[in-house]
């Protein structure tokens, strides 16, 4: 996974995978991006765009989310919450710190997820 590209929203959905998404192709490189985020901790770029996760969801086309405008405020609401930027590049634990010290441990979860369709898995594991 030579290009490190994760969108800023995904840095929380990552930490509340569970095996469920849109389909088993993309269940499963969700599966493998996060085992190799976590065994690697790679420096990452953080962006607007699409990631290593998109690539083999079914409702990206021509590189492109389906459901982007809804998926860039979610984007902006975490640039926003953590104070940084699009592009950085970060360490993927010193991400996950930032994103857990900013969002999820202050209770802000719905306020970046108010309309997610998986949010019901976070609230069921007492986080928002």
């Amino acid at each position: 996974m030579s290009d490190c590209k994760i969108r800023f929203h995904h840095g929380l959905c990552i930490g509340f995978f569970e095996g469920k998404g849109y389909s088993r192709e993309f269940t499963e490189n969700m599966t493998d991006v996060i085992e190799f985020l976590n065994r690697e901790n790679p420096v990452t770029e953080i962006t607007l765009k699409s990631d290593m996760i998109c690539r083999k969801c079914p409702n990206l086309r021509d590189g492109i989310c389906l459901s982007e405008i809804k998926v860039s405020q979610y984007d902006l609401k975490v640039i926003e919450l953590c104070g940084m930027s699009d592009g950085i590049k970060i360490r993927w634990s010193d991400f996950c710190k930032t994103v857990h010290e900013k969002i999820i441990s202050v209770g802000k979860l719905k306020e970046v997820c108010t309309d997610c369709q998986w949010l019901y898995i976070c609230e069921k594991k007492g986080t928002s």
